[in-house]
């Protein structure tokens, strides 16, 4: 099974990251104190960028896994693997972190099989330790081992979600989008189009999160904006770049489309 993951030892620059609050300084606490965290917000407000600029920040190995349904505790944990006609152990990217140091960020964790939030529980109680079965080991989580997961609430079902009991393991952050003028800043330095033609796009995304729920499963992320302004700064067109960039990734029913367009050709005239 191909695993989605990635890893960053070394960060020559911090991440560009505008806070909203005091998350920052409640994740840095969290990891002085050895506590997991739990990070919840809506798809493309930021939550991966937070992470691994608070990687670079403390200067710690960053591994990612991008969760999915067919993520198992194995490929957290490790397995067996042939090498030269040798058995030989490969550690996952849990275990590598555990022994190593750093965070090990699950993105989307509830997308993933229900076997991994039992590998995770003995790491966010006082314990700290990852058990392996297969080697017999018992691994103790180093001081500058941390433990961070994500969710968006907003695609729970009865069927994919984060029970209490594990919810209660963690130390949790809400995120949310940015303010206006914030969010304009934001797209501006990530995409080069300037303020003034940044705060329409702003202005509209929303305006089109404020269908979530009723047309819309999910709103405009900030992600989708920067897309958006980034391909308007290449030359694209406005409506082109709106439509490809903040319209089509929202929904394929011809007729939600048909009003979102409406709203947009509204908002930016």
């Amino acid at each position: 099974m191909k695993l989605a993951l990635h890893t960053v030892t070394s960060a020559p620059e911090l991440p560009a990251y505008v806070p909203s609050g005091n998350e920052c300084a409640l994740f840095e606490h969290a990891w002085r104190h050895q506590l997991p965290v739990l990070l919840k917000g809506p798809t493309g407000c930021g939550k991966t960028r937070f992470v691994a600029h608070m990687a670079a920040r403390l200067g710690l190995p960053l591994h990612t896994v991008a969760c999915h349904d067919d993520l198992t505790a194995a490929d957290l944990t490790g397995r067996y693997l042939l090498k030269g006609g040798d058995t030989v152990w490969a550690d996952g990217p849990l275990t590598r972190a555990v022994r190593e140091g750093g965070i090990c960020y699950l993105d989307e964790v509830v997308e993933a099989r229900k076997d991994v939030t039992v590998v995770l529980h003995p790491l966010t109680d006082d314990r700290r330790i990852l058990p392996l079965e297969r080697t017999g080991e018992e691994l103790v989580a180093p001081k500058s081992f941390m433990l961070v997961v994500s969710y968006n609430p907003g695609y729970q079902t009865l069927l994919k979600a984060l029970k209490p009991s594990t919810r209660q393991r963690f130390v949790a952050i809400e995120f949310g989008f940015l303010p206006p003028e914030q969010e304009i800043a934001v797209v501006a330095a990530e995409s080069g189009l300037a303020s003034d033609y940044v705060r329409p796009l702003v202005l509209l995304a929303g305006r089109l999160r404020a269908l979530k729920g009723h047309d819309l499963e999910e709103g405009v992320s900030t992600r989708l904006v920067v897309y958006c302004a980034t391909l308007i700064a290449a030359g694209v067109s406005i409506a082109d770049a709106v439509l490809a960039g903040m319209i089509e990734p929202l929904t394929d029913d011809a007729d939600v489309k048909a009003a979102l367009l409406d709203v947009a050709r509204a908002v930016i005239s």
